[in-house]
C-alpha cells in the first residue's frame, strides 16, 4: 500500500421467540418480555474470555457475519463505547469488541503496564486465530500498535487519535494529581469532566452533549483507571526504530478540528510507519464516532474493504 489518501442461520431460540411473541392476547407485553429476554440469551451467548500473559482475563463480545474485526476502546470507557455503531460493523463483519483490563468483563493486575495491555490485544487477536482487522481508539490505539510487535495476526490497523507523547504537552499544569485528588474524594464525575476538558480537549459543545450519552454514567464508574492512563507521558516513549520494518497497511484517522496533540501525534506515526496512510475526518475531533458516526464508518469500511 502507498503512503497517502487513498447465508445467515437463525438459532432455535430466535424462531421459538417469534412465535412466542406474534401469538396470544397480551401481545405487546409478550413481545416487550421476550425481546429482553432474546438479548440476554444473546449477548451471555456472545460472551468470550481468554487468559492473558500475566493471567489477566481479558472479556470481550462476539457479533456479527464476515471477516473478524476487532474493536479496543479509549479511555474512561468499554466494549460498549461502540453500541452507536456496532450495527453498521456487524453487517460486513464479524465483530470482536473488547473489554481491556480493569474494566467490564475483564480482571486487573496489581502491577500496571500499556504493554501488558498490548499482551491482551494480542492474546485476544491469537485466540480469533486468523488474520483480522483492527480498530483502536485513543489509548486503545495504543495498546492495538504496541501489540502489531507480538503478533502476525493483524491484517489492517486503523490508529484514530493515539496520545503517543511527541512533546507537545498533553494536559495542563498538574491535571493527573487534580484527577486523583478529585478521586479521593468520590468526585468521580467532576474527575471525568475535568479529563474530558483539560486532556482531550472537548469543546464544551460537545462535552454537553457527551454527558447525555447512555455511556456517560457507565464512564463515571471507570474514572479511577483514568490516572494510569493519563500520565502515558511519564510512562512510556514511542521508538519509530521498532516499527520501521512493519509492512501492515495502516490507516491513521484525525479529527480535522482536533488539537495540535493529536495533530503532532498522527505526524510522528504517519513518518515513522511506511504503510500508513492518514484521513482526516473534517469537522470532527476525538469522538467521530459519536458526533459524526456515517462519516466515520463510512471512512472505516473504505479502508478495510478496498
Amino acid at each position: 500500500m502507498t503512503k497517502g489518501r487513498i447465508q445467515r442461520y437463525y438459532p432455535a431460540y430466535l424462531v421459538i421467540a417469534f412465535f412466542v411473541v406474534s401469538c396470544g392476547s397480551n401481545a405487546n407485553k409478550n413481545a416487550n418480555q421476550s425481546a429482553q429476554n432474546i438479548n440476554a440469551m444473546k449477548d451471555t451467548l456472545n460472551v468470550q474470555k481468554v487468559t492473558s500473559k500475566d493471567g489477566t482475563t481479558i472479556g470481550f463480545r462476539k457479533s456479527g457475519s464476515g471477516p473478524p474485526l476487532l474493536l479496543i476502546h479509549g479511555t474512561t470507557a468499554d466494549h460498549r463505547r461502540w453500541s452507536g455503531i456496532l450495527p453498521s460493523f456487524e453487517e460486513r463483519f464479524t465483530v470482536y469488541a473488547m473489554d481491556r483490563r480493569g474494566r467490564g468483563l475483564s480482571t486487573d493486575a496489581p502491577d500496571y503496564s500499556i504493554f501488558r495491555e498490548a499482551e491482551d490485544v494480542a492474546t485476544v487477536l491469537e485466540h480469533i486465530g486468523e488474520p483480522v482487522f483492527v480498530l483502536g481508539h485513543s489509548y486503545g490505539a495504543v495498546c492495538a500498535l504496541e501489540s502489531t510487535l507480538l503478533t502476525d495476526k493483524i491484517r489492517r490497523l486503523i490508529l484514530y487519535e493515539p496520545p503517543i507523547p511527541t512533546g507537545v504537552p498533553m494536559y495542563p499544569g498538574n491535571v493527573p494529581e487534580g484527577l486523583q485528588a478529585l478521586i479521593d474524594r468520590d468526585s468521580l464525575e467532576a474527575a471525568l469532566k475535568l479529563f474530558m476538558q483539560e486532556v482531550v480537549r472537548m469543546p464544551g459543545h460537545e462535552l454537553k452533549v457527551y454527558s447525555q450519552l447512555p455511556m456517560w454514567k457507565e464512564r463515571i464508574k471507570l474514572v479511577p483507571t483514568i490516572p494510569r492512563e493519563v500520565t502515558i507521558d511519564r510512562s512510556y516513549q514511542f521508538d519509530a526504530k521498532r516499527f520501521a520494518h512493519y509492512q501492515v497497511p495502516i490507516l491513521l484517522l484525525l479529527g480535522g478540528d482536533s488539537p495540535e496533540l493529536f495533530r503532532r501525534a498522527i505526524a510522528v506515526l504517519d513518518s515513522a510507519l511506511t504503510s500508513s496512510a492518514v484521513v482526516t475526518l473534517p469537522g470532527q475531533q476525538h469522538i467521530a464516532m459519536d458526533t459524526n458516526p456515517e462519516l466515520f464508518v463510512g471512512e472505516v469500511v473504505q479502508f478495510l474493504v478496498e
